[in-house]
């Protein structure tokens, strides 16, 4: 049977490098060697937690602002997120001089909210338990005549996104190393999706894993089950940026056809990366951005004899949450 092409294709993502290049910071790739040494593995870790607004998501947002033809403009954007997606949005509206309108859990990090509106974005609150955030953007952004800047189902920002993965093959190469696992941390599926694209693209038989909190582990089923399922918590996690329900469709179109499996990490797990992230390798990362790491820490990644690449794909964390998980 013919398979469909793949809603974005590796060459969407070297567009989005180019219109990225003079913007997004190119992150580099690292190898510690007091975690190859700890885990007994080479080990590599691209860190966009150095990313601009500090995490991955300034790539999407910038490249899907960016595709708006100008006379679209005017309305300026609406966009819903719990934090870093919030502010990608935001500094990229900044640098094209559009107005933008981000809607946040009302239990969002305080610092989160704080640099968005640092970004000039106006913020829009409401209940994650009581309120759908998608509706809320929808009324606005048809109220204003805005463009809506979905967090992850979207080509122009997965395509973005990609570009992680892109620099991730890109520096492989250039060291003469092939990535046998590449392991990205998860909520609706945008930077995974892209990941894996960029890295299947140049490294066919790479195994690409999503990385998720314990019981918000909606990839890793969906994956089991072939088709998208919800993960079903109604708790929380310390992971506050990977709590989306369920994959998002287009993402999940290009997931469940370049993802090996999933893996996950309790917040436990991943506060204790989080804590060896700070002492050993200087880096500050927040709990979601960390998840990966943290499943690595706790052996759920087989990696023997393998070059393993993990995302740490963002640092906005809350200054009280962090001290505690570092103390």
């Amino acid at each position: 049977m013919t398979m469909l092409p793949l809603p974005v294709s590796s060459a969407d993502i070297d567009a989005a490098a180019r219109v990225l290049a003079p913007f997004a910071v190119r992150t580099p790739l690292l190898s510690p060697p007091v975690l190859c040494d700890r885990v007994g593995a080479r080990i590599f870790l691209k860190p966009e937690v150095l990313q601009r607004t500090g995490s991955f998501k300034f790539r999407g947002a910038f490249n899907k602002l960016s595709s708006i033809p100008m006379a679209a403009r005017g309305g300026g954007v609406v966009a819903f997120s719990s934090g870093n997606h919030a502010q990608g949005v935001a500094a990229a509206a900044q640098i094209l001089n559009m107005r933008a309108t981000i809607v946040m859990p009302s239990d969002a990090p305080l610092s989160k909210r704080e640099r968005t509106k640092a970004y000039g974005a106006e913020v829009v609150l409401y209940d994650r338990d009581r309120e759908d955030r998608e509706a809320i953007a929808r009324d606005i952004a048809g109220k204003h005549g805005a463009t809506l800047v979905p967090p992850y189902d979207d080509p122009m920002v997965i395509a973005g996104q990609g570009t992680v993965g892109k620099e991730i093959a890109d520096d492989m190469a250039a060291l003469g190393l092939t990535p046998d696992i590449v392991v990205a941390p998860v909520s609706g599926g945008g930077l995974i999706a892209g990941v894996a694209t960029a890295i299947k693209a140049r490294f066919p038989l790479a195994m690409v894993m999503s990385a998720e909190p314990e019981a918000f582990d909606d990839h890793a089923r969906s994956l089991r089950a072939g088709q998208r399922e919800p993960h079903g918590s109604k708790g929380r996690t310390i992971c506050d940026a990977l709590m989306a329900a369920i994959p998002g469709e287009i993402t999940f179109a290009i997931n469940c056809r370049l993802l090996t499996k999933g893996v996950t990490a309790s917040d436990a797990e991943v506060g204790t990366a989080v804590d060896f992230a700070f002492r050993e390798l200087k880096l500050v990362v927040e709990p979601g951005g960390a998840v990966g790491l943290a499943a690595l820490l706790a052996g759920r990644v087989d990696i023997g004899g393998k070059n393993v690449v993990i995302v740490l794909s963002g640092g906005n964390v809350d200054a009280d949450l962090y001290a505690r998980l570092i103390g």
